[in-house]
């Protein structure tokens, strides 16, 4: 029996093979789960037109259930002789049912077939992205909250400039998340379109019924013209890889902020114990290692739509097998990412404030500004107050204020967590993953 779906009567040469397979074997042990569901779908759409039986429905679905719960539990495998995914799941059908196995690809093409792997794919692992990202809004909000009236310098070039919060801080990168969610939505309303039935990209003269795979496997809508539906390979990916992108660059950002504020010259924050390293000849050092891998893993993500675009940047409309490429370079980057998230978020929460810091006198023309506006408010024309202060600064006789009345919309008297944790909310509720769950557990059921 040929193992590869489009073997005729020749054998490819060895080195050719191995070239071209490539890492497939490896990648696409990750979308095995989803190509049984794309595959159930398909076959309850093959029968509900006519092209397989009530019987042989009912002996593939069981035997794809099966597949399933192996793929859920670790037990699938590609052999070393099968191609990919499709073709190792199609050979087991066929070992199982004999010829029965052999029609679930009628009116498909292996290039819808990954298309919708991927894509079901892809809004399974932003679900698990957008879940690790509220955890660390979370944790963001609440040390925003806890730590409200501890005053920090705040810098513009590295230089000291105006006071600041760690209420601020930590409430910044809280909002950062809610705008990197909007990108996380956006990806997945695009992703979440259905490509079956445009088979190689240009349909198929069977009455496919697109519209019942799409409602079956839960998807928002289909991707309706066909050619496009295949036009979106590499698409996605890319979109999905900005909206990646878009979370790893507020990770990367908080990550060199932490390193910097954790050195004993900032001495702002202390990192838990468990997440430094020591010197092999130091014995005094306790380095941030967690969060520089943090920012060199979210720096990494952030080059991601860079490399897919290189990739697919120069083809022409149809299927070409440098797409290939984009799953290597794709699917083990939510890992990552994820992997970031969560790590952020425990640091995070076990991170500890100094309460302090303003007591150091170097930190006194930060206030300087307070002063500025105070004289304003009582009549000085606000060059003039600049230049007082200015001068008071340069001859040693400032001194600075250190009571903060600011109270409008977002500053350090009036953060606004409670609604940027309504914006956040508001983002999260219009993804409607439980469609998606539900119609998963009825295809399984």
């Amino acid at each position: 029996m040929a193992n590869k779906l489009w073997e005729k009567n020749f054998e490819v040469n060895r080195e050719i093979e191995r070239f071209t397979v490539g890492k497939d074997r490896e990648m696409d042990l990750c979308l095995a789960p989803y190509d049984v569901l794309g595959s159930m779908a398909h076959i309850t759409m093959l029968q509900a037109i006519g092209l397989l039986s009530a019987e042989e429905l009912k002996l593939l679905l069981a035997e794809l259930k099966n597949i399933y719960h192996a793929c859920e539990s670790g037990e699938f495998s590609i052999e070393e002789e099968v191609e990919d995914v499709h073709s190792q799941i199609e050979l087991m059908l066929t070992r199982k049912l004999g010829d029965v196995g052999k029609k679930i690809h009628s009116g498909r093409s292996r290039n819808d077939q990954v298309l919708v792997d991927l894509k079901l794919f892809i809004r399974h692992e932003l679900r698990e992205i957008t879940e690790e990202v509220k955890l660390l809004f979370d944790e963001l909000l609440q040390k925003s909250d806890r730590y409200k009236n501890i005053l920090m310098p705040g810098y513009t070039h590295l230089q000291i400039a105006m006071p600041s919060s760690f209420g601020l801080w930590f409430g910044a990168y809280a909002e950062s998340l809610a705008d990197d969610m909007l990108f996380l939505q956006a990806a997945y309303r695009m992703t979440n379109r259905n490509p079956l039935g445009s088979a190689a990209g240009y349909g198929s003269s069977f009455p496919l019924n697109r519209q019942l795979t799409t409602d079956l496997l839960g998807f928002d809508s289909m991707d309706y013209n066909v050619a496009y539906a295949q036009m979106g390979r590499g698409k996605t990916e890319r979109n999905v890889a900005f909206a990646m992108a878009s979370v790893a660059g507020t990770l990367a950002k908080m990550a060199f902020d932490a390193c910097l504020f954790n050195s004993q010259n900032f001495d702002f924050v202390r990192l838990p114990k468990e997440c430094t390293t020591g010197s092999s000849i130091m014995p005094h050092k306790k380095n941030p290692d967690v969060f520089e891998l943090i920012r060199a893993k979210s720096n990494k993500i952030q080059g991601l739509p860079q490399q897919i675009m290189l990739i697919m940047n120069n083809l022409p409309m149809g299927y070409f097998r440098d797409l290939q490429i984009i799953k290597e370079v794709l699917l083990p980057a939510f890992g990552e990412l994820k992997d970031c998230l969560r790590m952020t978020a425990y640091i995070i929460n076990k991170m500890e404030v100094n309460d302090r810091i303003l007591e150091n006198r170097m930190y006194d023309p930060i206030f300087s500004v307070e002063e500025v506006n105070r004289l304003v408010a009582a009549g000085v024309p606000f060059r003039d107050a600049y230049k007082k202060v200015g001068m008071d600064i340069e001859a040693g006789s400032f001194v600075s204020d250190k009571q903060i009345r600011h109270i409008h919309e977002g500053s350090i008297g009036n953060l606004c967590n409670d609604r940027i944790a309504e914006l956040m909310q508001s983002i999260l509720q219009d993804f409607h993953f439980d469609r998606v769950e539900r119609a998963e557990k009825q295809l399984l059921s």
